[in-house]
This record gives structure tokens, C-alpha cells and sequence, in this order.
């Protein structure tokens, strides 16, 4: 018995003989690439200028009155969804309001929703950049119109389970091209 109890309580005590040092924080160092902006053109009414560098655009859907066109950020593990349709006399009520609800679907989830007002009158541009934090599932959402013929709402997604900590720092990079695409938005003249 003392042969097992005495070499026990040596390495309790040799194990416990050290002050406990905290560890230092980690951060993690993300740098993205200095973004480069190329023109898209579809056919789609309209043009607008994508992150060249990270940015890959997919082929249009269609489904009824709705077109879609998704810019995706492979090494972001993030894609930026884009609906568009025609507004007609008595649809843009309806579609601002849709817009405008499906932000607010995400107040459960998020911990603060804030809107950034959009206007280009020179190119008949005028909408709504919407950016939710906390653990929601679309961090940035956005529509534009000229109010007569055209509607764009685009939503900002990411591959994985929602974690504003660990998706912020893509997010906020997200959000200058973002804010591009809707500076850039060119409405077809016909």
C-alpha cells in the first residue's frame, strides 16, 4: 500500500508545486485583399460594379415575376442574394413594405437593427442599406428603386451557423462592397 500511496502523492505534489500562469488572449489576424470593382453586366435591367478579387457572379433564375442573380464570396463562405423585379402601378407599396419586413423578420435574433438611407438622384437610385448585429442570419439586407419601373432587394448570407463574433470582420468587409453595388446601380434606359 505505501509503495502505490507514496509515489501518488509525490506527483500531486510535484504537479501542484507551479503558480497557474493565465494564457494570453489570440485574436485572429483576417486581412482581406484590397478590393478591385468590375462592371456586371446581364440581362438584367441593370449594371453594377462586384468585387472583382473575391466576387464570382452566378447565372440569373427566374421564378414568375422575379429575377435573381447570387454574388459569391467562396473563401468568405458568404453569397449576396439579388432579387429583382418590375415595379408597376400598384406594386411598390408592396415591395418596399416585403423588403422592409423581411429585415424585421430578423429581430429576434438580432441585438440592434440599423438603416443607412441611399440616394443618387442624378441616376434615379434611392433605397435602404439595413445592417443587423448579433446572431441573425443575414447581417446586411438592401433594396433600391427608381420607384417607376424597378426594384432591387439583395440580402447578405453566410455559409455557417450564425456567430456575430466569428462573422464580423467578414461582414464589415461585405458591407463596403455592399454599399458599392449600390452606388454603382446603373437602371437600362429602356
Amino acid at each position: 500500500m505505501k509503495r502505490i500511496v507514496l509515489p501518488i502523492i509525490s506527483l500531486f505534489m510535484l504537479g501542484c508545486g507551479n503558480d497557474p500562469l493565465p494564457k494570453p488572449k489570440g485574436y485572429l489576424r483576417l486581412e482581406y485583399p484590397v478590393a478591385e470593382y468590375k462592371k456586371v453586366t446581364s440581362s438584367l435591367p441593370f449594371t453594377f460594379d462586384k468585387n472583382s478579387v473575391l466576387a464570382s457572379t452566378s447565372r440569373i433564375k427566374s421564378s414568375g415575376n422575379v429575377k435573381g442573380l447570387d454574388v459569391k464570396y467562396p473563401s468568405l463562405k458568404a453569397t449576396i442574394y439579388l432579387s429583382y423585379k418590375k415595379v408597376t402601378d400598384v406594386n411598390l407599396d408592396s415591395l418596399l413594405r416585403d423588403a422592409q419586413n423581411l429585415t424585421q423578420k430578423h429581430t429576434m435574433k438580432a441585438d440592434e437593427i440599423t438603416y443607412e438611407p441611399f440616394e443618387n438622384p442624378k441616376e434615379k437610385v434611392y433605397g435602404m442599406l439595413y445592417e443587423v448585429g448579433g446572431d441573425a442570419a443575414s447581417q446586411s439586407q438592401f433594396y433600391v428603386t427608381d420607384s417607376t419601373k424597378h426594384f432591387l432587394s439583395g440580402s447578405l448570407y453566410f455559409y455557417a451557423k450564425p456567430n456575430y463574433d466569428s462573422i464580423y470582420p467578414a461582414s464589415e468587409y461585405l458591407k463596403k462592397d455592399i454599399k458599392r453595388l449600390m452606388e454603382s446601380i446603373r437602371w437600362d434606359k429602356n
